[in-house]
């Protein structure tokens, strides 16, 4: 979507133990493709003016948020940062795609929730907890805002779009 972006910035939360995985497996893959990820830090209010601020300075293109629940807790913050600096952000929460987020890409939370559910019913039914196999989440969503694509001035290929499962206008 931003194919000229030589550095794109990746935003976790050093209070997440879960996170040293996850950025050393991006920072792999962006130098597989050939892109500095410069990785920034919020892990407390007011935070996030600072890591937003740090955009400019590091001249990246675009902008990854990571899974965390005190990030998923701070949606419309993160979204209107994004906006207000004009950076195009990927999240993993469709919901911040419906707030005016430009793309979203993860698991359905219908689906955990449906997953949970048939766990739940198992147990109901009398299986032990310890037996039940562990699950990871199945069904992914591609939610893209083609207004902010456009506010950002970006043209979303077609690829993307027909790979949506919601495209928000």
């Amino acid at each position: 979507m931003v194919p000229q972006a030589g550095v794109i910035a990746l935003l976790v939360n050093p209070n997440n133990p879960t996170n040293a995985p996850m950025i050393r497996d991006m920072q792999q893959a962006a130098r597989a493709k050939g892109v500095e990820l410069p990785v920034l830090k919020a892990g407390a209010e007011g935070d996030f003016e600072a890591a937003f601020a740090n955009l400019a300075e590091l001249h990246a293109g675009a902008l990854v948020i990571a899974a965390d629940a005190f990030f998923n807790s701070r949606r419309e913050e993160l979204v209107a940062l994004a906006a207000r600096h004009a950076v195009p952000a990927i999240y993993e929460w469709r919901e911040f795609a419906e707030l005016g987020g430009l793309i979203s890409y993860g698991p359905s939370a219908t689906g955990i929730y449906r997953q949970v559910g048939a766990y739940v019913g198992r147990v109901l039914a009398g299986e032990k907890p310890a037996d039940l196999p562990v699950q990871q989440p199945t069904t992914f969503e591609l939610v893209v805002n083609l207004k902010t694509a456009k506010e950002l001035g970006l043209t979303i290929p077609p690829s993307i779009l027909a790979r949506a499962d919601e495209v928000i206008e």
